[in-house]
Formats: structure tokens, C-alpha cells, sequence
């Protein structure tokens, strides 16, 4: 009995010996208590989220008085990964911005073309304004010279075109004025007004670049590939014309002139590209003058000189000044061009031939007699035709069928070197405005 009360008692000892020694190892794992501040206790009853954009703020706000010097310096490896994880934080938060864009809208190019108008050619002018309007892409300012009684014929014709056509174009319409010289002379010079074009660089002074074409001229292709060939010229380039003819031996000039001309055969203005801004800031090298003169210096003495011996007016003396200044001519092909010469003799211009004409140049009257009635069914065509109605059925088929009319004569046997590029270019015209529209996107 006395034995079994002393293990009993041993039992007991070294079970509260074990149970006081688990629970004071458990204790000294616990960190110390300590106390909490109000600001403690408020943040440890705040959600998670909240917390967490605490903690965010804090690491901030650490961050910045660290780099300010206000902590012990920051590892090398460790500030350039915080400078990434920065750098990539400004550019994500660059990226959320909106800001706004402003899309700066190219300037839209415009075409210069000028013509000079007088005596009857009102209509003659007319038709050719619509012929550009009608195959034409950009759209065109056209300078018109007139004389006193056709300056508000054109207004009052121009404003019953319909808005859609007006959209396409803008116009000034000029008196006739010449800056040198003696004004009922430059006049009479050739054709009435003709000279005119002479004074066009130092007229239109705000204008770079510009198309001279005289009254009888018809565009059969849109007027921007004719101004496109002004990339084409070098840096010595200042103008472009085709050539008087295409064959010296029956070419006017060669076998008749009696001042100097440009080339074998001459160049005809009825058609001219200038770039003004040259013209206007170059010295002209004449027979006159050693050192040179300005284009509006020279004009004057040079019909002084040979005004007895030019026929052709004012492109005799162009012929002229570019005989001296051959540099300065860009010359264009025949088709850009197309004059009775070139198929009145037989046909002598190969690119109408291989391309068709460009433009349509209807000189010696041809519009308006029937000594060529090629020239005169293009005219007609263009000169009836409504504005805004199909140009397959009411231009282009009409002159197709009248050609059958005038295979017999010199300029009627190729009916196709004056319709291929007219269906060439309406068919370019039906294709963006009809076939693009209906095509299925992918």
C-alpha cells in the first residue's frame, strides 16, 4: 500500500512537470504583447483592400524619403529593379491617359490653269473649262483673262453649273493687261489677247506653277497627268512644250522662219507648263543683253527687235528666248499636243498612235467648219453634253458612232487616236465610282 501511493504521487509529479513544460516552450515562441495605438486599431478593423492601399501609400512615401537621403543608401541591384518596376508603372499609367489627337489634314493640291478669252470665244472657252471639270481628279482654279463685255458673260454662265460641278473648282476672272510696252500693240499681236500669256509669271505673282492652254484646246484625260510631268523637270527646267511638228522636212519653222526657234521644228505654246516661281527668278541669256534679263525685261526689247520678222505672234517669241535658254524647255510628246498637222499629212504623231491624244488641240478653225470633222465630233460632243448625266450614253457613245461618219477623211481614219483615251479614262471613273463601291468586304 505504501509503495503504491509513492508511484502514484510520482505519476502525478511528472505529469505537471510535462504539462508546465510544453506550455512554457509554446510561450516563448509568441512574440511580446504590445500596445496598440488608435491609429493601429483603426487600420486593423479597416477591409483589405483598404489596408492594402495603406501599406501602398506607406512604401511610397518610404521610397521617396529613402531617395532623398533620409535612409541608409539603397543596393545597386535593387534600385536599377526598382527603377524598371517605376519605369514601367509611368509608361502603363501614360498609356490609360486619354489624350487628345489632332490629325493635321494634308493640304489639298490645286491646279492652275489659265486661258485668255477674247472677241467670240466664249463658248469655245466654256467647253474647254468643262472638258478639264469633266476628267479631272483634284480640283482646279482656273485664271481667266477676258476682255470688258466677256467678264460677266462668264460669271453668269459659270454660276447655272450645278453644285456638284461647282464643287470641283474655283475661278478669277482678270482684265486684259500687259505690264511693258505699248497695250493696242501687244493687242494685235497675232490673235486678239493672244500676248497676254507673255505677262502670266509677272501677273499671277502668288501662283507657282500653272497650265497655259489657248481656247481650243479639249482635255480627253484627266488635266493632274499633264501637271504631274512638272516633277519631271530637272533643275535647270522652267517650262514644257511639244513640238511644232513632228517631221522637219514639212514642219513650218524649218522651212520658213526668219528669227531663231527652239530645236529642229520649234515648240507650239498652245499648250505650256510653267513653274512661275523659275520663270520669275531667272536671268534669260538673249542676244541683247551679255549679263541677262528678267523674263518681264526681256519681253519688250525682243518684239522690238524682231517684230518684223515673226509671223506667229507670241510663240514666235517664245521660240525665240528658248533658242537662247534651250536648258530651261521641258518638252512633252506629240499626244499631249494634237493638232490638225498631225494628221492632215498622214499620221506623224506615234504616241497618239500607241496611247491616243491627251489633249485635243483644234487650231485653224476645226471646231467650227467641216474641213476636219474629227476634230469637230470630239467638240460637239463634249460642248452638248449635261452635266451629271452617264457618260458612257451621252459622251462617249455618241462619239463613237459619229467617227462612222468621218472614216473617209485625213483625221477620220484612226477614229482610235481620239476615243482611246476617253474610254480609257471613263472606265478608271467607272471603276472608283461603281465597281469599289459594290465589292465585298473581306
Amino acid at each position: 500500500m505504501r509503495i503504491h501511493c509513492k508511484v502514484v504521487v510520482i505519476a502525478v509529479c511528472f505529469g505537471v512537470f510535462l504539462l508546465l513544460y510544453f506550455w512554457g516552450g509554446n510561450t516563448a515562441d509568441d512574440p511580446p504583447w504590445k500596445e496598440v495605438s488608435e491609429e493601429e486599431h483603426v487600420t486593423a478593423t479597416r477591409s483589405p483592400s483598404e489596408r492594402a492601399h495603406d501599406v501602398a501609400a506607406k512604401f511610397a512615401k518610404k521610397s521617396h524619403s529613402a531617395g532623398a537621403g533620409g535612409g541608409a543608401e539603397e543596393p545597386r541591384g535593387a534600385r536599377k529593379e526598382r527603377r524598371a518596376i517605376n519605369g514601367g508603372a509611368k509608361s502603363k499609367r501614360r498609356s490609360i491617359v486619354a489624350r487628345p489627337v489632332t490629325k493635321r489634314k494634308r493640304a489639298e493640291e490645286v491646279m492652275h490653269l489659265a486661258v485668255v478669252a477674247c472677241g467670240n470665244r466664249l463658248d469655245e472657252t466654256l467647253t474647254m473649262v468643262k472638258s478639264a471639270l469633266l476628267f479631272s481628279l483634284k480640283r482646279i482654279t482656273f485664271h481667266i483673262f477676258a476682255e470688258d463685255p466677256l467678264a460677266p458673260q462668264f460669271e453668269e454662265r459659270l454660276k447655272l453649273w450645278p453644285p456638284s460641278v461647282s464643287a470641283k473648282f474655283q475661278y478669277r476672272i482678270y482684265p486684259i493687261t500687259f505690264s511693258v510696252g505699248n497695250a493696242d500693240e501687244w493687242k494685235k499681236l497675232f490673235k486678239p489677247c493672244a500676248a497676254q500669256r507673255l505677262f502670266l509669271p509677272v501677273i499671277l505673282k502668288d501662283v507657282d506653277s500653272l497650265l497655259y492652254v489657248d481656247t481650243d484646246v479639249l482635255f480627253l484625260r484627266p488635266m493632274d497627268d499633264i501637271w504631274s510631268l512638272l516633277k519631271s523637270f530637272n533643275s535647270t527646267q522652267l517650262a514644257a512644250m511639244a513640238p511644232e511638228h513632228e517631221v522637219p522636212k514639212i514642219g513650218w519653222y524649218s522651212r520658213f522662219a526668219r528669227h531663231p526657234f527652239y530645236g529642229v521644228t520649234g515648240v507650239n505654246s498652245g499648250v505650256m507648263l510653267m513653274n512661275l516661281t523659275r520663270i520669275r527668278g531667272t536671268m534669260f541669256k538673249n542676244s541683247m543683253i551679255p549679263s541677262g534679263l528678267s523674263w518681264e525685261d526681256i519681253l519688250h526689247p525682243l518684239y522690238q527687235k524682231y517684230k518684223n520678222h515673226i509671223t506667229w505672234g507670241d510663240q514666235d517669241l517664245l521660240n525665240i528666248i528658248f533658242h537662247y535658254n534651250p536648258e530651261c524647255l521641258f518638252i512633252f510628246p506629240c499626244q499631249w499636243n494634237y493638232r490638225p498637222d498631225h494628221c492632215m499629212y498622214g499620221s506623224n504623231c506615234k504616241g497618239a498612235e500607241e496611247e491616243g491624244v491627251s489633249i485635243l488641240h483644234g487650231n485653224r478653225g476645226v471646231y467650227h467648219d467641216d474641213k476636219q470633222p474629227a476634230f469637230k465630233v470630239v467638240y460637239d460632243a463634249i460642248y452638248d453634253f449635261p452635266f451629271e448625266e452617264n457618260m458612257f450614253q451621252s459622251l462617249f457613245y455618241p462619239i463613237q458612232s459619229k467617227f462612222l461618219d468621218t472614216v473617209n477623211t485625213l483625221c477620220g481614219r484612226i477614229p482610235q487616236v481620239f476615243i482611246k483615251q476617253i474610254e480609257k479614262t471613263m472606265r478608271k471613273v467607272f471603276e472608283d465610282k461603281v465597281v469599289r463601291r459594290v465589292r465585298p468586304h473581306k
